[in-house]
């Protein structure tokens, strides 16, 4: 008897989702009948790919070296489905793309109605993470990456630039003062970031350079936390302007020593492994969004 995609399916599942109830869930089936998908492929190929506890399922070895076949089988009958869409010309399958949190939620999460409703077919899932992730070990199809690019082996698009600049809230520069001069954010509450290192030197003019390294009073792992610790009246801040366009629009925060500020723009890349023709969905996102960047407010501003 041999074994089927919806086993494969099934198996691979409750690896990703780490039960068999969330796997379940996930593929919209009962726990007994992915369960039962799991026996009926652990007889069919007469070894234990999952050793099941009380606790949490664990791979044998011999489920390690069956799973990357499995993944590379339901890979490959994704991707023929979607060359029967590309037929049609109709871009379908599951899109893949991450980025950090504050380019999710100011950018990209405004965006997906518009998208959706364009690409029906296309099922996007989006993943938040600050720090740069293995596109592969991750099964991502593509990321956004906000700032200098270190990875030589992936290939990149360019989407465009983004200002930096240094930012209060009102209320915090009521209550303490406005400095006049970067020697002035001394005596200052400052917010920062506890790993990227190099976003804690802002783009100030001084006796010393274009660029000043602080020592934050506060720090956060994300951009978007530091922005609103400054809508709170936490302290000041440097971000960019695809986060904080509205905010300065609407006043609730404020640019601060414009007069010193040195200019620095971070790029917006997308980012992903293949470097042969790309996969329909994911050339129509990167088409779609590039096209929606160049009509934002922020944008090369």
């Amino acid at each position: 008897m041999k074994t089927t995609l919806d086993e494969l399916q099934a198996f691979t599942q409750v690896v990703d989702a780490g039960s068999i109830s969330a796997a379940a869930e996930q593929l919209g089936q009962t726990a007994s009948g992915i369960s039962r998908a799991l026996s009926r492929l652990e007889d069919k190929l007469d070894v234990t790919l999952l050793r099941r506890t009380t606790r949490r399922l664990e791979l044998t070895e011999e489920g390690a070296a069956f799973l990357a076949q499995a993944r590379r089988i339901l890979a490959a009958v994704e991707e023929a489905e979607e060359q029967m869409a590309l037929r049609r010309q109709v871009p379908a399958g599951r899109l893949r793309v991450d980025a950090a949190t504050p380019f999710l939620l100011h950018v990209l999460v405004p965006l997906v109605a518009g998208f959706r409703q364009r690409y029906p077919q296309i099922e996007l899932e989006l993943t938040s993470n600050e720090q740069n992730i293995d596109l592969l070990e991750q099964r991502t199809d593509l990321a956004i990456r906000i700032g200098a690019l270190r990875d030589s082996s992936l290939h990149a698009r360019p989407l465009g630039q983004s200002r930096v600049r240094v930012l209060a809230s009102p209320a915090y520069l009521a209550a303490r003062g406005t400095p006049q001069t970067p020697a002035e954010l001394a005596s200052h509450d400052l917010l920062g970031f506890t790993q990227l290192e190099h976003l804690n030197s802002w783009p100030l003019r001084h006796a010393q350079g274009d660029h000043l390294a602080i020592t934050p009073t506060l720090r956060a792992s994300s951009g978007e936390t530091l922005r609103q610790l400054a809508l709170a009246g936490a302290g000041l801040v440097c971000l960019s302007d695809f986060m904080t366009d509205q905010d300065r629009q609407a006043g609730t925060l404020v640019e601060v020593l414009a007069s010193h500020r040195s200019e620095r723009r971070q790029a917006i890349h997308a980012v992903y492994y293949r470097n042969t023709a790309l996969a329909a969905r994911i050339t129509c996102f990167l088409d779609y969004l590039s096209d929606c960047l160049a009509q934002q407010a922020w944008y090369g501003s």
